[in-house]
């Protein structure tokens, strides 16, 4: 699925809201999440996953074509360690909703 793909849906799917709300929604939580990340917090999105930065030491690698010794500097990487629900899901788990509380009346 695309950015687009992405807008189109949610835009389909919540028909009270105009297509350049839905951009401007998905654009910011992209927004946050990588700003979030540049400052090197953690984030969770609860049943989904979690977004995170590994740091990864400098090393001597090859290059491939002509088999040369090359430095490579240290860097952080992004890291996404899906959720329980998520993995459940994709892997063909039982689909489960979430606990509905039930209010007696009267």
């Amino acid at each position: 699925m695309t950015r687009s793909e992405l807008i189109a849906g949610l835009a389909a799917s919540n028909p009270h809201l105009r297509q350049p709300d839905v951009e401007l929604i998905v654009s910011t939580i992209f927004d946050e999440i990588t700003d979030a990340l540049a400052r090197g917090d953690r984030v969770e999105l609860r049943g989904f996953g979690a977004f995170s930065i590994k740091k990864r030491d400098p090393r001597t690698g090859r290059n491939p074509r002509t088999g040369t010794s090359v430095e490579v500097s240290a860097k952080a990487v992004p890291y996404f360690k899906p959720g329980k629900e998520l993995r459940e899901r994709v892997n063909g788990g039982p689909l489960q909703a979430a606990p509905r509380k039930v209010r007696a009346v009267g």
